[in-house]
C-alpha cells in the first residue's frame, strides 16, 4: 500500500532553501531590475570576482551552463579536430558530448568501483600520440586523484581540464599538506550552476576557473563571439554569458556554501551510520585526498535488484534515482567514436548496482528517518 505524507519527499528541496534567503535573494535580483543592466554589468563581474576568492584562482569566467564551460575550455585550449581526449565513461553525457561536438575523438576509461572517479592507471593505459587532454570528472561530490592525474599529464604533455559540475567547494589535499579547491588543480576548471547543484543558480548557468591569465583572456573572447574588443574577432567564438539575474542569485548563494555542504555531509553520515549492517547495501566511499560533499549520495547494490527497492521506496513516497544507468560507450550517438566490443567492467557494474537517495541542505531529522526506515524495512 502506498504511503503518503503532507509534503513529498524530494531529492533536492530548492523551495526550503530559498525560503529561509528569500529576503537577500529579493534585494539582489531587484537591484538587478532596478538597474536593467540584465547582461554582463555589476552583478556578473562581482559575482565572478567573489567566486575566484572563494575558490583562490587568479580569474573566473562565467558562462550560460556547464556543458559550455566544457566546450570554451576545449577551444580555448586550441584542440584540433581528431585530437583525442581521454573521459570517464561512467558520467553524464554532456563531459563526452562537447568532445565529439568540436569533432575531437573521446577515449572513454573506467573507473574506480570506491569513489566512482577515473585514475592514473587507466588513462595512462589510454594514452596514444594523438592524446591532447584528460577530462577527469569529480563525481558526486569527491575529487578523481589530481595528483596522480596531474604528474602523469605533465609526463606526457598533455591539458588537463577539470569537469567540476559536482564537486564545487571541496578540498583537495597534496602529499605535502597543502589544500586547493578542488577544480583549480588543472589548466582549467569548469563547473555548472543547474539549480540542483550544490552552488545552483534559478535557470542555466556555468563557469571556468584558471590560473592562467592569458588562458582566461582567450576564453573570455571566445565566449564573446571572438570579440577582442567590440567588433574586433580574433577567434571563431561563441555567445555563452551568465546573465546578471543568475549572477544575483549565486552571490548570495555562495556566502552559504561551506554551510550547505556542511548540511549535506551531515545527512550523508547519518546515512552511513544507519547502513552501515546492512551487507547487501554499500555506502559511499570517503576518500583521504578529498573532501566529500556529497552532490548525490550514491549506494551500491549488492546481489539484489536495485529497481526492486526503488520501486519499494517510490510506493511510501520516496524518490530514489539512477545515476548513470548506461555507459556512455553504449549510447547510439558515440557509435562512431567506440569499438562495437568496447567493454569496461567497473563502469558496467556500477551502471548496473547504483542508485542514490535524496540528500539536500533542507533536510529535517524526521524526513531523513522516514528514509532510512523506509530503506531498512526492505531488508527485513
Amino acid at each position: 500500500m502506498k504511503t503518503t505524507r503532507n509534503e513529498p519527499i524530494q531529492m533536492v528541496d530548492l523551495k526550503s532553501q530559498y525560503l529561509k534567503i528569500q529576503s537577500e535573494i529579493d534585494q539582489s535580483i531587484q537591484e538587478v531590475l532596478t538597474s536593467c543592466q540584465f547582461i554582463k554589468g555589476p552583478k556578473v563581474s562581482n559575482f565572478e570576482r567573489n567566486l575566484a576568492a572563494y575558490l583562490g584562482v587568479k580569474q573566473v569566467i562565467s558562462c550560460a551552463n556547464g556543458t559550455d564551460a566544457l566546450q570554451l575550455a576545449m577551444m580555448a585550449l586550441g584542440l584540433q579536430a581528431g585530437d583525442e581526449v581521454i573521459v570517464p565513461a561512467f558520467t553524464y553525457v554532456a563531459t563526452a558530448e562537447v568532445i565529439a561536438l568540436l569533432k575531437l575523438k573521446p577515449v572513454m576509461v573506467d573507473v574506480d568501483m570506491e569513489d566512482f572517479n577515473t585514475t592514473a592507471a587507466y588513462i595512462s593505459n589510454a594514452i596514444t600520440n594523438k592524446t591532447k587532454a584528460i577530462v577527469p570528472v569529480h563525481l558526486f561530490g569527491q575529487s578523481a586523484p589530481m595528483e596522480l592525474i596531474l604528474s602523469l599529464a605533465k609526463e606526457h604533455g598533455l591539458f588537463v581540464i577539470e569537469d567540476n559540475a559536482q564537486a564545487i567547494g571541496a578540498d583537495y589535499t597534496l602529499t605535502n599538506g597543502h589544500q586547493q579547491k578542488v577544480g583549480t588543480l588543472g589548466d582549467i576548471g569548469c563547473t555548472s550552476f543547474f539549480p540542483s547543484k550544490n552552488l545552483g543558480c534559478y535557470g542555466d548557468g556555468g563557469a571556468l576557473f584558471t590560473n592562467n591569465e592569458k588562458l582566461a583572456t582567450k576564453i573570455r573572447s571566445i565566449a564573446n563571439h571572438g570579440q577582442s574588443k567590440r567588433y574586433h574577432h580574433q577567434f571563431i567564438g561563441v555567445n555563452s554569458r551568465l546573465d546578471a539575474l543568475q549572477a544575483a542569485v549565486l552571490d548570495i548563494k555562495l556566502k552559504y556554501l561551506d554551510q550547505y555542504n556542511a548540511a549535506r555531509r551531515k545527512v550523508a553520515d547519518r546515512y552511513d551510520e544507519a547502513f552501515q549492517e546492512i551487507s547487501q547495501l554499500k555506502t559511499p566511499f570517503r576518500s583521504t585526498h578529498s573532501t566529500h560533499i556529497f552532490h548525490q549520495y550514491t549506494l551500491q547494490a549488492i546481489d539484489f535488484d536495485r529497481n526492486d527497492l526503488i520501486q519499494y521506496l517510490q510506493d511510501k513516497g520516496i524518490p530514489a534515482m539512477i545515476y548513470y544507468p548506461i555507459p556512455l560507450y553504449e549510447q547510439i550517438a558515440f557509435a562512431p567514436f567506440v569499438s562495437k566490443k568496447m567493454s569496461l567492467p567497473n563502469t558496467e557494474k556500477l551502471c548496473q548496482s547504483v542508485f542514490s537517495l535524496p540528500i539536500h541542505t533542507e533536510m529535517g531529522p524526521s524526513t531523513l528517518s522516514y528514509i532510512i526506515e523506509g530503506v531498512k524495512s526492505y531488508f527485513k
